[in-house]
């Protein structure tokens, strides 16, 4: 209990400090002088006109400052403007708009493919010039864009990496909840009769679970973001924290299991070669995976800015997750290979090698659609690999599950007396099922 009340502590402090694509904050000129200019944030805008809206609390102290908020598009290099001397860099801009008003409305030009646009903020003090920095001199601003929505109006909050997020969710939802209404039942009935996987069961659900959750909170945060660009960002923290959890509980299962199965070879009977683990061994090199993933996922999360569960990884701690997943599928290679080139039976052979396909599937899809992602545009790489691992990993579990639950695979491979399998159903009552 407490180290999971560490780890949810831990994550909070993780936020960042701003979300979404209604930016509100304040203008420096101290900030834009040691910047060449303040970053203020970026969008990527769809094909079409979009819109910048920006709000001053004082247009009359930025009309004395000469303040400016300029845009910068993306091109094939990025944006280049970083080994740029000041002048140089803020002569970059494509657009710039002066700040002399309490409300700006700029539109973005037409664009034929999506493009991501960077916005800057500059004053008369940026380039060294204007003497000193007056004491009060800070703009407190909101900034709202927009991309065109279907009718092409200015209207939709989601950027373009961004859009189809909110109905997928929608959709994934609603696949969960029709889902749990056909299965809850027998899934209830199955862990109420005990039996040596009955740990496991309560872990899959408890994954399965965490995801749901997951996905109910993000929605939420989207629903809300598509009326305001901020949405409610705790939910979407919650939502990675319960997607965190998901991902670490289904680690210690895993390789306690597989780690547990191979101890169990030299020392168990090979009358119970199915139960959990719990030997110092399995439990120390299972605990070690789940901090070390634990501790990268909180690192990624520091890293990023914006609130999804899964990412086209470009930072360092997406990269080392991605090695520590391949690194565990190895692992998890490894220890089925040993046991399966060693088991005479065949059904139980069988059994292991769709366990390997559902480990497999687990800790290989991320790493392996971020690797397909970079054939997609840069616009999509993000969706392709947020979708995928949660319908790969759902697929995953699915498979678990069957292996776990099913009658007449588990009841050869167990060994154990039909008493004791989680499915157990007398003489009289196989027709129920």
């Amino acid at each position: 209990m407490y180290p999971l009340m560490f780890t949810f502590t831990a994550f909070l402090l993780c936020i960042p400090a701003t979300f979404g694509k209604t930016v509100s904050g304040v203008f420096k000129s101290d900030a834009a002088r040691e910047q060449n200019g303040q970053y203020i944030t970026k969008f990527m805008y769809n094909v079409g006109r979009g819109l910048v809206v920006c709000r001053l609390e004082n247009a009359t102290l930025a009309m004395e400052k000469e303040s400016r908020l300029l845009l910068f598009p993306e091109t094939e290099d990025g944006f280049d403007i970083d080994n740029l001397s000041c002048h140089d860099r803020l002569s970059k801009a494509q657009l710039s708009i002066r700040l002399s008003e309490e409300e700006h409305n700029q539109s973005i030009p037409h664009l034929h493919s999506p493009t991501a646009w960077m916005a800057l903020y500059a004053d008369r003090y940026t380039c060294g010039e204007g003497g000193i920095i007056p004491a009060h001199g800070d703009l407190t601003f909101t900034i709202l864009l927009f991309n065109p929505d279907s009718a092409g109006n200015p209207l939709e909050h989601f950027s373009a990496e961004e859009a189809g997020l909110h109905s997928f969710y929608c959709l994934l939802i609603l696949a969960y909840f029709v889902a749990s209404c056909i299965y809850i039942q027998p899934l209830w009935m199955a862990l109420r009769k005990g039996g040596p996987m009955q740990t496991v069961l309560k872990v899959l659900s408890t994954a399965l679970a965490l995801q749901g959750i997951s996905a109910l909170f993000n929605y939420i945060h989207l629903a809300r973001y598509a009326r305001d660009g901020v949405g409610i960002p705790i939910m979407g923290s919650l939502a990675e924290f319960c997607d965190m959890v998901s991902q670490v509980s289904m680690l210690y299962m895993l390789l306690s299991l597989c780690v547990g199965w191979t101890l169990s070879k030299n020392r168990k009977p090979q009358s119970r070669p199915l139960q959990w683990d719990s030997s110092p061994a399995s439990k120390a090199l299972a605990m070690g995976g789940v901090v070390t993933q634990g501790v990268l996922l909180l690192w990624e999360q520091y890293e990023e800015t914006e609130h999804h569960s899964y990412h086209a990884q470009r930072s360092i701690a997406g990269l080392l997750l991605i090695s520590l997943r391949i690194i565990l599928a190895l692992l998890l290679a490894s220890v089925l290979y040993t046991i399966i080139s060693t088991e005479r039976s065949a059904l139980k052979r069988d059994f292991y090698l769709s366990f390997a396909k559902g480990c497999f599937i687990w800790f290989l899809c991320h790493p392996v659609l971020v690797l397909l992602s970079v054939v997609f545009n840069e616009h999509q790489r993000e969706k392709v690999v947020t979708i995928g691992v949660i319908l790969c990993q759902a697929i995953s579990v699915v498979i678990l599950y069957q292996l776990f639950l099913s009658r007449s695979l588990y009841w050869e491979v167990s060994s154990l007396s039909s008493v004791s399998l989680p499915l157990t159903m007398s003489r009289g009552g196989r027709g129920r099922y």
